[in-house]
């Protein structure tokens, strides 16, 4: 990447970025905002949209982003492959997108991002031993003493957590009632399955091109890269957003 040739970005462009990520997260709402959210069943949802970012190898300028929606008439909550409030900053990219498309958003990532004291040692793979069934969870509670996210044992054949924060207009509560709803297998369907766009399912495509456009400006903007290149002091290894697409 240019960015890597280069040795990372000014830090004039770093700086710009924090004051953006500054900018936006005092708009993340961490409650719930609507009705089947409070819904034991989560009656009234309609539609759960999956969003997955991730870089064109050896390309310092293109990015990929898909948004997948199953079932429903209306695109009503994004689950998006990565963190929300679990973050450096308390501002991942689940919030971003939460914030700027003033959807319901929740962040799914697949490893712990260890912040605010949160590691991946003995004591947290203990924890996660204990998590026997699928729904199982326990608080990722930072020396800060709060409550980042929740580790959650998604699926009764896996043994590896995801890891559940809040990224905009819904509480910690109902996204983890959510994100364990939405599992088949370990992963929530909206973000495993291959999208196959909206045209081809035939989907209304007016609201789900306006979001997805919102998350390819976010990507050329660059604005998703903020933590990993500055938790890396602008280092020269190349930011990687999204492991590459497996199936669980």
């Amino acid at each position: 990447m240019a960015l890597e040739a280069a040795g990372g970005p000014p830090e004039e462009t770093l700086s710009l970025w924090k004051r953006e990520q500054a900018r936006l997260k005092a708009h993340v709402v961490d409650r719930d905002t609507e009705a089947w959210q409070r819904d034991p069943a989560f009656s009234g949802l309609q539609r759960v949209g999956g969003v997955d970012v991730s870089f064109v190898k050896g390309d310092s300028v293109r990015a990929c982003a898909s948004l997948v929606v199953l079932t429903f008439p209306e695109l009503e909550v994004l689950l998006v492959d990565g963190n929300g409030v679990l973050h450096h900053r308390g501002f991942g990219v689940a919030c971003h997108l939460g914030v700027l498309t003033d959807l319901p958003c929740v962040g799914v990532a697949k490893k712990l991002l260890q912040v605010d004291g949160l590691e991946n040692n003995a004591l947290h793979k203990e924890k996660i031993r204990l998590l026997q069934t699928r729904g199982d969870s326990f608080p990722l509670l930072g020396d800060s003493g709060t409550v980042l996210g929740m580790a959650l044992r998604s699926h009764d054949r896996s043994t590896r957590p995801l890891y559940i924060s809040v990224g905009h207009r819904m509480s910690l509560e109902a996204a983890v009632r959510l994100t364990c709803c939405c599992c088949r297998f370990r992963i929530p369907e909206p973000v495993r399955q291959e999208p196959e766009g909206a045209e081809a399912s035939g989907m209304p495509q007016t609201r789900l091109w306006r979001v997805l456009s919102t998350l390819l400006n976010v990507v050329v903007r660059a604005h998703v890269l903020v933590s990993f290149l500055i938790e890396r002091g602008g280092e020269s290894t190349r930011p990687r957003l999204v492991p590459d697409r497996t199936r669980w």
